[in-house]
This record gives C-alpha cells, sequence and structure tokens, in this order.
C-alpha cells in the first residue's frame, strides 16, 4: 500500500506519483507537485485536497482517469478553485453569463437553503443553467450524500456558480424578494423533509443512517434528510468566510433569534426579517412561511450557536 503523501514529502514514492501525473520526478512533493495533484483532483471530480491518499492512488492507477496537462511553478489553477482565510477550498463552476444578475451589489444579508435536491452540487448548479426560471441561483451551493445509496463523492464540496458581487434570484419576486439584490446565499444540497416512511417528497427512499427525527415537528415534519458531518463544518467554515467577505455580523439575525426564542421558533418565520429590518444571518425560513430550509438539525443549531 502506497503511503499518504503531501507537500513536504520527499522519496521514490513521490517519484512514482510525479511520473503517474507527467511531470518531473525529482522525489520532491514541492509547489508544482501539489499543483499537479489538484488539478488532477479538478480534471476528475475528486475531492480538492492536494493530499495523495488511497482512493487518489487507486485513481491515479485506473489508466481510463484523465492524465493532467503537463504544469509548471508558473501555471495558474485559480480559475477553477481558491482558498479562504478559514482553511476552505472553493470550487468555481460558474453559469453562463445571462443566468445571474451582473453587479456590483453590496451585500447586506447572508441566507441559508437547502435544494430538497441530489447530492451533487456541479448537477444542482448545471440544471439552473438549463432551466426556464430565469436568473435563479444562489452565489454558492455546497454537496452532501447521495440519501439512496450513501454515494460519499460530494459530501462537503463548496462551489461558487456565478463572481463575487453578482446575484442570483434566491428569494423569490415578492416580500423578502426586495433582499435578492443584497444577500447572498447558500444551497445545501439535501433533500428536505421526509414522510413517515423516510420517503422524500419524491418518493425516493433515504437510507436510514441519513435520517434525522427532531423532537417535535417543524413546518409539519418531524422526519428530515440529515445534514452531514461535512456539510454542517464546511457551512460554519463559509458563513465565516461570507462575514468577513462582505462585512456582515453573522451573530445578528438567526443566532440572535434561537437565544431569544429557541431553536424551532428561532428557524421560524419573523416578520422583522421577512421585512429586511434584520441585516445578518438567517435561513429562507425566517422569511418565507411557505419554504422548509433550512430546519434546525440539532448540530446545525449547535454551529450557528458557537459562531
Amino acid at each position: 500500500m502506497m503511503r499518504i503523501l503531501k507537500r513536504g514529502d520527499k522519496g521514490s514514492d513521490v517519484q512514482t506519483l510525479q511520473r503517474a501525473l507527467n511531470i518531473t520526478s525529482d522525489g520532491d512533493f514541492g509547489p508544482i507537485t501539489e499543483k499537479a495533484v489538484i488539478r488532477f483532483q479538478l480534471s476528475n471530480n475528486f475531492p480538492i485536497t492536494g493530499i495523495v491518499d488511497s482512493p487518489m492512488w487507486t485513481l491515479l492507477f485506473n489508466k481510463e482517469i484523465t492524465v493532467t496537462e503537463e504544469i509548471d511553478e508558473d501555471t495558474d489553477i485559480s480559475a477553477e478553485y481558491f482558498e479562504t482565510t478559514f482553511d476552505q477550498v472553493i470550487h468555481r463552476h460558474f453559469l453562463p453569463k445571462g443566468q445571474y444578475v451582473e453587479g456590483p451589489v453590496e451585500n447586506n444579508y447572508i441566507f441559508l437553503h437547502h435544494t430538497a435536491g441530489h447530492a451533487n452540487p456541479y448537477r444542482t448548479v448545471d440544471h439552473w443553467g438549463r432551466d426556464s426560471r430565469g436568473r435563479v441561483a444562489t452565489e454558492f451551493v455546497l454537496g452532501g450524500i447521495d440519501h439512496r445509496n450513501g454515494n460519499v463523492d460530494n459530501d462537503g464540496i463548496m462551489i461558487q456558480a456565478f463572481p463575487e458581487k453578482c446575484q442570483g434570484w434566491h428569494l423569490g419576486r415578492t416580500g423578502s424578494g426586495r433582499m435578492n439584490r443584497s444577500s447572498v446565499g447558500l444551497e445545501i444540497c439535501n433533500m428536505g423533509y421526509l414522510t413517515d416512511d423516510d420517503k422524500t417528497y419524491v418518493r425516493s427512499l433515504c437510507t436510514p443512517s441519513q435520517v434525522t427525527v427532531l423532537e417535535k415537528p417543524f413546518r409539519g415534519h418531524s422526519r428530515w434528510h440529515s445534514y452531514t458531518d461535512a456539510q454542517i463544518k464546511e457551512t460554519e467554515k463559509w458563513i465565516r468566510y461570507i462575514g468577513e467577505r462582505d462585512d456582515i455580523d453573522i451573530r445578528v439575525g438567526l443566532q440572535e433569534y434561537i437565544h431569544k426564542y429557541g431553536a424551532y421558533k428561532g428557524f421560524d418565520f419573523h416578520e422583522d426579517a421577512y421585512y429586511g429590518k434584520v441585516k445578518g444571518l438567517l435561513t429562507h425560513t425566517n422569511v418565507r412561511r411557505d419554504k422548509s430550509d433550512c430546519y434546525p438539525h440539532p448540530d446545525l443549531v449547535d454551529m450557528i450557536m458557537s459562531l
């Protein structure tokens, strides 16, 4: 079994890696090798870590897998991903122009959503680019675990769907929709509420390990598709990043509601949020009575309160 490799490692196994990536095989895992690993991971829809672990070795030696193009110190891969100050990698997978609202805009609100859809964030963005609803999108989408078979390939992968300072329609066209032009949204890939027999709204069965049962119903439902550990972790990093990027106080809004009213009412509709009077972190349910994203998953609540 090949050992886990990362930047700073040296040796014959690094040379093996470099030959597989079609770069100079000097046995030194430096910045060029790291870039090549990231490019390979990006090209093959693999988690972007820059680290070569056992699944990565298996992927590398699958001859049908795409091999990265030649790369050197001057190769710029910033168009494909970027890293935040909160140790988060965000992939760029932009919608076509015309499928989002051109900026610049000033954001005053952060909104959490979930997709009520499949686990793949790339497919979510591609769907937005093809549908007939116009500029419906959030700037960011976070991948999850497939509710049917437990596939984790997309779990925790954060992508950006259009450039910073642009906008998509994610709050509707009336009432709270006035905040579309001054808010940044995240869609968490999640199927949402479940029936009593753990089926989704499209009647697909959710695996038992991915079912969360709330202490009492929220928006009429007690059983929900779970937000994953990776999603909670990456959502926290993202909230902190956006708060810093857009100068938004992430402790205003949802955290205050939970502290004052408890988790269930905290996640529910609030008129002051609906009218745009609360500039901070909110969920779709805070401004829409007809929506169910996001729900008060205990780990999500704990994370919000820890901000």
